[in-house]
């Protein structure tokens, strides 16, 4: 009908005395093409298709708000495809709150609310009134981007949007089709209803009329179906759930031990350079050794010291001794892999891949032969991600063995001794000025 090219209703501008109305026909075309299209004789029948057409919004008319079809030269306009109701989804509250907000913002002589628009706009209003801050400011930008848009075909959208509203909220004392029709339809042909916005789809809509597509016949429950049932909730009663008092516990303390790291809680030592006189920061950065309290925290976690610079070197050098420093290596350059330019990977990926992994290679790292297997197949179409395997394995094999015994070493004890002495002695020295003065 729409597709004039091919024998459908002529689609045309109409002059008015100010300006022009575009895209726009008649009722007397609609019907007359009714008629000789459907072999339909009597002009009462075709009127009252072409009433049954309008009142699901595919047609309306843009003087008034009254879905229906009349046999004269009242002007019609078709309704873009995307709010046709045979798509099947149903407008919400919110979409509707945010077209009527935007169309108090819009031209007021040609977009002004009627009495019942503007009672369901205060209605909305109070029901959102939490969220109608997020609701102006959706309808605030979609003004500015219909703004952008062609005053024509500003103009056509703008009847389409009403139009399709005149379908969904309608004028009162106007059947609200889509109650019984399309609705109801829908839900009975698909029980997990497709829901979709206004102003932007979240799920694929169907591209038919629910009229057309065949109802699955319902099959009845079985005793298989019934024995996965009872072995699914069986499952979920034996979950292990943990317990809130336990995930309580665990947050306090992990909010105690690094309660000192944080700076809105506890005051930073030594304090900060740029707001005090103490340079003591200056000094210790210059030293390049690490204070007590960043030694410390290597110990929370295995992740603390693979963040620190210091932590690494320290670590690494643990492990040198040990002859175990390819696992760290390693791990390290898998990690400065996925940060290189694209152009670089596939060189880098070789390198890796001989240092470390290829037969013969100096540094060979300990892989089991699943890790192994993954790995040699990804260096085919090597990537940045080639290796990931293989690091996660050496992630848990430094965690659960390297890490441990690090922090058991004399290295490690020693930095901790050497620091709370250095803090002692630091101490009396102050104690001792403080009272000869």
């Amino acid at each position: 009908m729409q597709d004039d090219k091919t024998g459908g209703v002529p689609i045309r501008t109409v002059k008015s005395f100010l300006s022009k109305i575009p895209s726009v026909v008649t009722g007397t075309d609609i019907v007359q093409w009714l008629m000789k299209n459907l072999s339909i004789e009597d002009p009462v029948e075709a009127i009252h298709l072409g009433s049954l057409i309008a009142a699901q919004g595919y047609i309306f008319p843009i003087s008034d708000h009254v879905l229906t079809m009349k046999d004269d030269g009242t002007f019609y306009r078709f309704q873009a495809p995307y709010f046709w109701p045979s798509n099947c989804w149903e407008p919400e509250n919110t979409d509707y709150a945010i077209y009527l907000c935007k169309r108090t913002m819009q031209n007021k002589a040609r977009l002004e609310l009627a009495d019942y628009e503007a009672e369901n706009l205060a209605r909305l209003q109070r029901a959102f009134a939490r969220k109608w801050e997020f609701i102006f400011m959706q309808a605030e930008a979609q003004v500015k981007i219909d703004r952008k848009k062609d005053k024509t075909e500003r103009k056509i959208l703008d009847s389409q949007e009403r139009a399709f509203w005149d379908v969904h909220r309608p004028v009162p004392g106007c059947v609200n089709t889509t109650e019984m029709d399309i609705r109801k339809c829908r839900r009975l042909k698909n029980p997990q209803k497709v829901k979709k916005s206004v102003y932007g789809v979240t799920e694929e809509s169907q591209s038919q009329s629910p009229v057309h597509v065949l109802s699955q016949p319902i099959r009845k429950t079985t005793k298989e179906d019934i024995r996965k049932q009872i072995t699914f909730l069986n499952a979920q009663i034996d979950r292990h759930c943990l317990k809130m008092s336990k995930v309580a516990e665990s947050l306090i303390a992990y909010t105690e031990q690094y309660t000192e790291y944080d700076p809105l809680i506890t005051p930073a030592e030594p304090s900060n350079p740029w707001i005090s006189d103490d340079v003591a920061l200056w000094d210790i950065e210059m030293s390049k050794e690490p204070s007590q309290q960043r030694v410390k925290r290597w110990g929370f976690s295995f992740d603390e010291i693979l963040k620190d610079q210091v932590g690494r070197d320290q670590f690494l050098r643990f492990l040198e001794s040990e002859f175990s420093s390819e696992n760290l290596r390693f791990w390290l350059a898998v990690q400065d892999l996925k940060k290189q330019p694209l152009q670089d990977v596939a060189k880098r990926v070789e390198e890796i891949w001989q240092e470390f992994l290829a037969p013969g290679a100096p540094s060979a790292i300990n892989l089991d032969s699943h890790s192994y297997e993954i790995t040699s197949q990804n260096v085919k179409d090597g990537g940045r991600y080639t290796f990931e395997d293989a690091q996660e394995h050496i992630y848990k094999l430094m965690k659960s063995d390297s890490y441990a015994r690090f922090l058991r070493s004399n290295a490690y004890q020693d930095l901790l001794l050497a620091k709370k002495k250095g803090k002692s002695l630091a101490g009396k020295r102050l104690t001792g000025l403080m009272q000869s003065s």
